[in-house]
């Protein structure tokens, strides 16, 4: 059913791929119900203390004209107990009732306090109905993944503050030190500089390409692409490296790998990072192969090297950013783009490595079969 507020055609700057009305964040509907069943659990509590003042206010005017007798028949001592104990039962339910949903609304607006002023540690005890219960397990989760987001954004900062500074220093360094005379104002030295300055603008389109993938605002050219031509011509660009490190690189491609409708710019920066890693950690006289396969309507693409290889406790990470290995020189951004390009491409990427065996990265994309809706 669509919601009320919403208009019943779309306005003209909604997308034309996506559908009209907006169908929410997953799970809204139960949410929703859980909100009606807390409201109709407050009105019944409400309508009950009701109905016990009332029943208390007329018996206490029935009492009364009894006892002056007003009515003509006082009040008997067992009538008397039996309505005082119906009354006290109901008023201790009301008030148990009530203390169990308010002790926890009572929790849950303290610990909002905490997490406003930037207190991230703050949970709730989850107790109360099943509902309340539910509310407060959704609140120490959206807290700890606050309380995540909150590291991870530190941990960025001073990972990108660390990245940056290195060619900085360099930078500032050899300028300080030509304007100083210290270093002759020759080409080897404006050189030096000017690397480190496209060192300085990769790291920068690194950062701003992870951002927009991450973020899901990447915009993706799609077009008609030939794996087996992509790959190729990849490969072409690294083989004078490969040639000079005594790197043996291979490519195969199947013939039945159909063409993808898939930015061929932002999948050969997926294998190039790839391939750069292979190159770094393959010893001379090593090989790296890329393979090309098309399986179960999606197309494979793997890079497997004769390299060191990544121990156990490294593997799970590769694909983090900015983590590296203590052998890695890059700025381990690397892989953590790859993942995310794949991703945004709506495949996976998957990694596979033993100390001294080398390492083999694959990556699937789905076919046009696959990327019809």
């Amino acid at each position: 059913m669509t919601p009320r507020h919403f208009p019943s055609h779309s306005p003209p700057w909604w997308p034309k791929n996506e559908p009209w009305p907006p169908a929410g964040p997953a799970n809204v509907e139960r949410w929703r119900q859980m909100r009606n069943r807390i409201m109709v659990r407050i009105f019944a509590m409400i309508v009950v203390l009701l109905v016990l003042t009332t029943g208390a206010c007329t018996f206490l005017f029935w009492l009364i004209q009894g006892l002056l007798g007003a009515t003509g028949v006082p009040p008997g001592p067992g009538s008397l107990v039996v309505v005082f104990l119906l009354f006290v039962i109901g008023i201790m339910s009301v008030t148990r009732a009530l203390r169990r949903f308010a002790m926890p609304v009572g929790d849950l607006m303290e610990a909002t306090g905490r997490v406003a002023e930037g207190d991230y540690s703050a949970r709730v005890a989850e107790r109360g109905s099943r509902d309340v219960r539910a509310v407060a397990r959704a609140f120490n989760e959206m807290v700890s993944r606050l309380q995540a987001n909150d590291a991870e954004r530190r941990n960025l900062l001073a990972d990108v503050t660390h990245e940056l500074r290195t060619p900085l220093t360099v930078i500032q360094g050899n300028l300080e030190g030509l304007l100083d005379g210290i270093y002759p104002r020759d080409d080897a030295h404006l050189a030096a500089i000017l690397e480190e300055t496209r060192v300085l603008s990769r790291l920068v389109d690194d950062l701003r390409t992870l951002a927009l993938a991450e973020s899901g605002a990447l915009h993706l050219q799609k077009e008609p692409t030939d794996l087996g031509i992509l790959l190729n011509e990849t490969r072409a660009s690294f083989r004078a490296g490969a040639e000079q490190a005594g790197i043996e690189l291979i490519a195969e491609v199947q013939p039945n790998v159909p063409s993808l409708q898939v930015d061929p710019a932002r999948i050969r920066q997926v294998l190039e990072n790839i391939l750069a890693n292979a190159l770094r950690f393959t010893p001379r006289g090593g090989t790296i192969r890329v393979s090309c396969s098309a399986r179960d309507a999606f197309a494979a693409i793997s890079v497997s090297d004769t390299g060191v290889g990544i121990s156990a406790d490294d593997l799970p990470h590769i694909f983090d950013r900015f983590y590296k290995s203590r052998s890695s020189h890059g700025s381990g951004l690397g892989l953590a783009i790859a993942k995310n390009l794949v991703a945004a491409h709506g495949g996976e990427i998957t990694a596979h490595s033993e100390i001294g065996r080398g390492t083999t990265i694959r990556f699937t994309l789905p076919t046009p079969e696959t990327s019809k809706p």
